[in-house]
């Protein structure tokens, strides 16, 4: 046989063996991976798109922050750290672009490899990378990172960890993780665990909260603190990636300084006083009302709109299901009902922001208003038994004509507590044991204006026999208690992205309604909402990826766990004139990423 002939003979046989194994080649080595096609930005790309590689740097930021912090580690789930603290001073493997759905650029790492199957990725480290303190990283402060993190971190990190099969070291600078199961988003979920130092840990409790700021190898590092009262990060002058592309015109200011208040509105006070740089709006009234003030009139102080194509998430009051009171969704209905959204925008917002319609609503994620069609009847209708009505057959939020009144509504609302088993006896809502309907809203203090809302709402329950009761606590006690469940209903946010993935489990999956610390307050398990969040993690279709999304966000809407609020189309961020950020607008709009990141100081 010519040579050439065997060595094609031998690649045929090689390729169908491996086949035959159920091995699939790897894809090789890359600057960057997607959810979903290819990186948008090549592997000689200058900066991020929505960056500026020419802005000044130096100057400083300040914030202003409700509530305080009694540790410097925020990795764990004891004590309360300075939200910021991550993001500006530890780094992971790979960076994301805000300017695309879902896609990570290499940062620590130089490459990225995977394969088609997606079962296994391979991270090789730059070898100019570096913490603060000068010492290199390695991959031996990665792989403890990935497992410390994992078992002692923060539950928000233990469900990846718990899929990954193997960890091992295949180069000086590479480590290979296969998995236990097919998941296309674990690999860039991988990407994004932070990287600690082995060293700073050694002979001391992880798990244990610490006012000992955490080593990293970010832009900043911690300067100054006073728990509860500010904290101050300074850029490190020695910061090894500063000359990366992917940072090129990020993070340009030389100190972020943030100040913490007992009280949200007394933030503002000092951003009217001169105190703080920047203030982000959230009420559409203040923003067109009260932005009179001699800084504004003076233009040292300007008001900008930040458009965004993210998808609205939820923000409402949650039922915790795990109460006897809530697990019908007749009663959370009843209670959707009383809530009378178009009164209290007007009150709150004079009715300026459109509602939340679901989770994913205002993108293409959301589930479409009728009756299910096509491939997400398909993905549903096996869960019949376990969905709530309107879930195949269509479903809106209760609506009123915006009048105080609500009297259909409240009608509507009685006829489904009947059904439920409750009665109304001298005026008090009762069930058939002669236990009165009564709960508590929890709400953090420094939310004004959703305790107007809750305010609002409970007068409404009254008209239903219901008494509520609205207790403000500081943030660390919610803190507790919503990690423990503690609670009857509470203001609840999760914000969500235009690539969903395994932090869905954390949000509502079955296996975290019970998990401290997860983010499935209102303790929602189902069958449905899990075999959508595990179809949208394996396939390798946008179309099915989009089709089981829409599913997914039909069985939460229509589960009632949530009354929804209202969501802004712009964010209205005001600061000093000073503070500048490029014209081009990342997709996510004012988002993780953006500031302070992208902004810079004309001094």
């Amino acid at each position: 046989m010519p040579r050439a002939r065997h060595m094609r003979s031998s690649l045929v046989l090689q390729a169908v063996a491996m086949l035959c194994a159920g091995a699939v080649p790897a894809t090789g080595a890359d600057h960057g991976i997607a959810m979903y096609g290819e990186p948008e930005l090549p592997p000689d790309f200058d900066s991020l798109p929505h960056a500026n590689p020419d802005a000044p740097q130096g100057g400083r930021m300040v914030f202003g922050e409700s509530g305080g912090f009694d540790s410097l580690n925020p990795f764990i789930l004891p004590g309360t750290a300075p939200w910021p603290q991550s993001s500006h001073t530890v780094e992971s493997l790979m960076g994301r672009n805000y300017d695309e759905p879902f896609t990570l650029y290499g940062l620590l790492a130089e490459s990225v490899e995977t394969n088609d199957a997606r079962d296994f990725v391979e991270f090789t480290l730059r070898e100019e990378a570096r913490f603060s303190d000068g010492s290199p990283v390695t991959i031996e402060d990665v792989k403890w990172s990935f497992e410390t993190l994992g078992t002692d971190g923060h539950p928000r990190y233990h469900g990846a960890w718990e899929n990954i099969d193997t960890m091992e070291q295949t180069g000086p600078r590479s480590v290979r993780f296969t998995f236990k199961h097919e998941d296309r988003e674990l690999p860039l979920i991988l990407g994004l665990r932070p990287i600690l130092q082995k060293a700073q840990f050694e002979g001391r409790d992880f798990a244990r909260s610490s006012l000992d700021p955490v080593i990293g190898s970010g832009p900043y590092v911690v300067a100054d603190f006073e728990p509860g009262r500010h904290v101050v990060f300074e850029k490190n002058p020695d910061w090894w990636g500063a000359d990366l592309p992917f940072n090129r015109g990020q993070h340009n200011l030389d100190e972020l300084r943030y100040e913490y208040f007992a009280d949200g509105n007394v933030i503002f006070e000092a951003f009217t006083a001169g105190n703080l740089d920047t203030y982000r709006e959230s009420s559409p009234v203040r923003w067109d009302r009260s932005y009179d003030f001699p800084a504004v009139r003076d233009g040292d102080v300007v008001k900008s709109e930040i458009a965004h194509q993210r998808p609205s998430g939820i923000t409402g009051f949650v039922f915790n299901t795990r109460r006897d009171r809530f697990a019908d969704w007749r009663v959370r209905e009843a209670l959707l009902l009383a809530f009378n959204f178009e009164f209290i925008n007007k009150i709150i917002n004079d009715g300026a922001e459109p509602r939340i319609t679901s989770y994913f609503s205002n993108s293409e994620l959301g589930m479409r208003d009728g009756p299910v069609e096509g491939r997400v009847r398909e993905l549903l209708e096996p869960f019949t038994d376990d969905l709530k009505p309107g879930a195949l057959d269509g479903y809106t939020l209760p609506a009123t004509d915006g009048g105080a009144g609500n009297r259909a509504n409240l009608r509507r609302a009685m006829s489904l507590l009947e059904e439920a088993g409750w009665r109304i006896e001298d005026g008090v809502l009762r069930d058939a044991d002669g236990r009165a309907f009564r709960f508590e809203i929890l709400l953090s203090q420094g939310e004004r204006s959703t305790q107007a809302v809750a305010n609002a709402y409970v007068e409404a329950l009254r008209r239903l026999g219901i008494e509520a009761r609205v207790n403000v606590i500081d943030s660390a006690q919610l803190r507790e208690r919503t990690n423990n469940f503690d609670f009857d209903m509470t203001r609840y946010t999760r914000s969500l992205s235009l690539s969903p993935g395994n932090e869905q489990r954390q949000y509502w999956g079955s296996a975290a309604a019970d998990q401290p610390g997860s983010r499935n307050w209102m303790g929602v398990e189902s069958p449905a909402i899990d075999a959508m969040i595990d179809r949208m993690l394996t396939t390798d279709s946008h179309e099915e990826f989009v089709a089981a999304t829409r599913a997914l966000d039909r069985a939460l809407t229509t589960g009632r766990y949530v009354i929804p609020f209202w969501y802004s189309e712009v964010s209205r961020v005001a600061h000093r004139s000073r503070l500048q950020y490029p014209e081009r607008l990342p997709v996510y709009g004012d988002w993780i990423g953006f500031q302070p990141e992208v902004w810079w100081s004309e001094e």
